[in-house]
């Protein structure tokens, strides 16, 4: 009698509960996502944490051995290997990520996981130069959709998962939760954002960054000390700093796509190319004598803060990120895009009269957004990373980089939400 008293209070408890949520949806769909977002926050957390503990390890090895890096075309070519044996069907990396928010279809195979982690730590141990925003980005959706079938999500529902797990990947790796949500909204969609999905993104960013951050991992610390008062004068130097912004990231969207396409025109057996492209690299460092434009080239980019760089660092990292990436090495970009910027824009302090570290804090950041079409996260990071009293100015220079970047995007299946400008209002097509 007692155990059918409870079931009984138990069912009436659920039907109150069931419509509670009917009569407040919005309570509902907090309380949802709350718990979803805990879950993969949790597992996307740590799997930053792992990888960034891991890739540190493998970037002091590489530092502290050079002569490791002889061995990159090899290393290329076991990526190549890698990918074309057991990768074909998550090959399209950060692209397949925007595709299934665009039109969601199968689940992301897990398998992207543990593929584009090796493929990363095998680039930066033999020396490649790359990023870790794709690989955190391609981990971080691979875990999450994995649930969307046993949570029974929507379509809709499922865009929503993507789009926060993307969100605390980036969050978690850079240690920007807020820029991390924000990116996982801006980089869906070009010009619009998805509203539904911002608090999930921000619950799913916060958490994942929060677990990171809690076992022990450290981020990068980037400092300006000193941001001059606003003028007419100093936002003009603003907006000229923007322009160069723009065409340098319209330039890397454009030729890192060229590459890529010459490598498959001219290679046909996929393991070769990156095997090429490693020895591309390697003669490279042969004849230029240094391997700053190595690896996440984090020394070099701090250096841009505190000192005149040569004005020519920006354009060699952009040589050799893209024959890294173009080839078929695996890792991200917007590393290196933090490079280039950093140093471009203290390039820009030998004819500019801003600060050093303000001018390399802007590009930093504003390059990126040129790149990836991320204005609005790409400014918040900033802030995040350098303090408020740099707002203005980084926020200039990413907007001008947006608007001067044109219709490029390193990811050729981000879609034009809102064109940029009145003669592209016709178009239809993929970045």
């Amino acid at each position: 009698m007692f155990k059918k008293d409870k079931k009984s209070v138990f069912r009436i408890l659920l039907i109150l509960i069931r419509l509670f949520f009917r009569k407040f949806p919005s309570v509902f769909f907090v309380v949802k996502w709350l718990f979803i977002t805990a879950l993969i926050g949790f597992l996307i957390g740590g799997a930053s944490a792992f990888f960034l503990q891991t890739l540190e390890w493998a970037t002091q090895f590489r530092e502290n051995h050079l002569w490791i890096i002889v061995f990159l075309p090899l290393g290329g070519f076991s990526v190549g290997l890698l990918y074309y044996y057991f990768g074909k069907d998550v090959e399209a990396g950060n692209n397949l990520l925007l595709e299934t928010i665009q039109q969601p279809a199968k689940t992301i195979p897990f398998t992207m996981a543990p593929m584009v982690y090796l493929g990363t730590i095998i680039t930066h141990f033999f020396g490649g130069s790359a990023g870790r925003e794709g690989t955190a980005l391609q981990m971080a959706a691979a875990i999450a959709d994995q649930f969307s079938k046993p949570l029974r999500l929507s379509a809709d529902d499922r865009k929503i998962l993507i789009i926060s797990a993307i969100a605390a990947g980036f969050g978690s790796v850079f240690g920007t939760p807020f820029a991390g949500a924000i990116f996982g909204l801006e980089v869906s969609l070009t010009g619009r954002i998805k509203f539904k999905a911002l608090l999930p993104a921000i619950f799913a960013s916060v958490i994942a960054d929060w677990v990171t951050k809690s076992l022990n991992t450290h981020h990068t610390e980037y400092f300006i000390s000193f941001v001059p008062e606003i003028s007419l004068l100093n936002i003009l130097y603003a907006v000229i700093a923007g322009i160069s912004f723009g065409i340098c990231a319209a330039f890397f969207g454009k030729t890192i796509h060229k590459t890529g396409d010459f490598f498959k025109s001219k290679i046909s057996y996929p393991p070769l190319r990156p095997f090429i492209g490693g020895i591309i690299i390697l003669l490279s460092v042969w004849l230029i004598g240094t391997t700053k434009y190595l690896g996440l080239g984090i020394p070099t980019i701090l250096d841009s803060f505190s000192e005149q760089l040569p004005a020519y660092d920006f354009a060699l990292k952009i040589i050799f990120t893209i024959i890294t990436l173009a080839s078929g090495f695996k890792g991200g970009e917007v590393t290196p895009l933090f490079f280039i910027g950093a140093t471009l824009g203290n390039a820009l302090g030998y004819f500019i009269p801003l600060p050093l570290a303000l001018l390399a804090g802007m590009g930093f950041v504003a390059v990126f957004a040129g790149a990836t079409n991320t204005p609005i996260a790409c400014s918040i990071m900033a802030i995040e990373l350098f303090g408020i009293e740099c707002g203005i100015y980084v926020v200039i220079a990413c907007v001008v980089s947006y608007l001067l970047s044109g219709q490029n995007s390193i990811y050729k299946s981000q879609i034009i939400g809102t064109p940029k400008h009145r003669r592209y209002w016709k178009r239809d097509e993929y970045l």
